[in-house]
């Protein structure tokens, strides 16, 4: 929605105290725009930002998975053969994802 439509200018009063705690909850979300969001929080009551270390490592170990599977395609591809321990390392690597997985569908829900 551009600042054009947004015809009406609403105004209040803080004390210094409240200010700050309203700068550092906007620092703790990584967002500078203070009309967004106030905004945002007049409007929905709350902002949730997710920062999960354990999406992060998640994300690794898909990257590293799906490599791992490219290998052993072009691998298969070329001898015609699969090994147990490709297979394991497979079935390890399918193993942590799950784990990783289940760790952040844990964080989620302890959100309130």
């Amino acid at each position: 929605m551009a600042n054009r439509e947004r015809e009406i200018q609403l105004k209040f009063r803080v004390t210094p105290e409240e200010r700050d705690l309203i700068e550092a909850k906007m620092a703790q979300l990584g967002t500078q725009n203070m009309a967004a969001y106030l905004r945002k929080m007049a409007l929905d009551g709350y902002v949730v930002r997710l920062e999960l270390p354990e999406l992060q490592e998640m994300v690794s170990l898909l990257r590293r998975s799906s490599n791992n599977l490219n290998q052993l395609t072009r691998r298969v591809h070329e001898t015609g053969r699969i090994y147990d321990a490709d297979l394991e390392d497979l079935r390890q690597g399918q193993e942590k994802l799950w784990e990783a997985a289940e760790h952040i569908l844990s964080a989620l829900a302890a959100l309130k």
